[in-house]
């Protein structure tokens, strides 16, 4: 199906003079001056537009025939001893289906066949790679990388349903690490579940680095150590995925280690899955990713005054940005080929520099075929409270003795992934996230 994908560009790169499109893929990777391979993973805009995820291809997209040549590696003897069989040019065809395909010594020729006026390359290295066969040529280094981002934000069907497959294994995967969760067991433990579920079910490639978090390392937005024993009365937050061809999917629950939140664990995770649940929602076409951010803040700071530990007004509370204490990042991201996808700020559009939503990673209208996470969450993080407490205006609005007991409960993050559709979305995460179900399941 990426035959669309290159469609789509094509009708966005429209010229009327001879261009080309040109795109290295990725090469093998080595940690430090050693032959250990680091697991090959092609590169997003490559993949997206040829399908292939094998290393040291090229590619050339004719704009004005809209012919798609792929250049393949000349494979020796040597690889195949090594690193298995040497795919023919008939096998490479029938799996990637270019229009021309080339062994990669053939680049030369196939640029001056077409002998084109410009080229547009994504970035710098590829320029200079190119510059070595056509010096004189004028080299765009804007206007694809803008398109591409285009074209990946909306999703096709076939990207879709990757997607999806992604998160009905993910869906089986944190169901599992639920089910297994107690104390004693290391946070490394519940990786190795997590990992077994998803390889189980033919997916190999882990879309980031999983979060294993236990007691304060909850609060630790992108902790991967992962080796502390979990201990009654944690907290566990789990944020973890794999890709389906390349797609990711991205969750994250927070459960009680015990199998029973404790009265000030389960004030915190309402206020959580309430601004979740509004959030998701609200979440239709036409609708600003700022406004569904300021939304999940304002819904969480009422969950906290109710559990008095803020006071004051909620209105106050927004205002003097208090909220960005308990919730620093951003509500979500674009979901895609990769797990924070392009496309979160299209040219002209800033940040908006305000403590907690600055670090929203998409500030876009959501429209139909988009993917996204939602993912609010409140953290006690003692680096931003306890300054805080000593700041005049912020500590007008903190209950400190109440405050102070719960500095060591760590974080709850909840997050799903969604389609925004034409009349509204679809939720593809299905794993428990009310306190009953999760405390049932905890129950056995």
């Amino acid at each position: 199906m990426h035959h669309l994908h290159r469609e789509k560009l094509f009708s966005l790169l429209d010229d009327e003079e001879s261009a080309i499109v040109y795109m290295k893929g990725a090469e093998l990777m080595y940690r430090n001056d050693t032959d250990y391979e680091f697991p090959f993973r092609q590169e997003s805009n490559f993949w997206y537009l040829t399908g292939v995820n094998e290393p040291d291809f090229h590619l050339v997209l004719d704009l004005k025939n809209q012919d798609y040549h792929l250049f393949a590696p000349k494979r020796d003897a040597q690889y195949a001893v090594w690193h298995g069989r040497v795919k023919t040019k008939d096998h490479l065809q029938d799996e990637y289906q270019p229009d021309h395909l080339h062994y990669e010594s053939k680049l030369p020729q196939v640029l001056k066949d077409i002998d084109p006026d410009k080229i547009y390359c994504l970035n710098q290295e590829q320029s200079e790679f190119i510059e070595q066969f056509e010096r004189e040529l004028p080299i765009d280094l804007e206007t694809l990388e803008d398109a591409l981002t285009h074209c990946r934000v909306f999703k096709t069907g076939w990207e879709l349903d990757q997607m999806r497959e992604a998160a009905r294994v993910n869906n089986i995967a944190h169901t599992a690490v639920l089910e297994a969760l107690e104390p004693g067991k290391y946070e490394h433990e519940m990786k190795a579940v997590f990992d077994y579920h998803q390889i189980k079910n033919g997916l190999m490639q882990d879309a980031y680095n999983g979060i294993f978090a236990a007691g304060e390392n909850s609060a630790i937005l992108h902790y991967v150590e992962n080796n502390r024993e979990i201990k009654d009365g944690d907290l566990f937050l789990i944020d973890a995925g794999f890709e389906c061809n390349g797609y990711s999917s991205d969750f994250t629950r927070t459960y009680p280690a015990n199998g029973a939140f404790t009265d000030s664990q389960a004030e915190i995770y309402e206020a959580v899955l309430e601004a979740q649940k509004q959030v998701i929602e609200a979440s239709e076409p036409d609708v600003k990713m700022e406004d569904l951010h300021i939304l999940a803040a304002r819904v969480m700071m009422q969950g906290l005054k109710d559990a008095n530990i803020v006071k004051g007004s909620i209105d106050d509370i927004m205002e003097e940005d208090i909220f960005a204490l308990f919730f620093p990042h951003g509500l979500g991201h674009f979901l895609g080929l990769d797990t924070h996808d392009v496309g979160g700020y299209p040219k002209g559009v800033e940040r908006i520099d305000r403590p907690g939503i600055k670090f929203l990673r998409t500030r876009r209208t959501l429209q139909p075929g988009m993917v996204l996470t939602i993912e609010p969450g409140l953290y006690f993080v003692p680096a931003l409270l306890e300054p805080a407490l000593e700041d005049d205006t912020a500590s007008k609005f903190l209950n400190a003795s109440k405050l102070k007991e719960m500095m060591d409960l760590g974080g709850v993050r909840i997050e799903d992934n969604i389609i925004v559709t034409d009349d509204g979305y679809e939720n593809m995460t299905d794993v428990p996230k009310e306190r009953a179900d999760i405390e049932q399941v905890m129950a056995g």
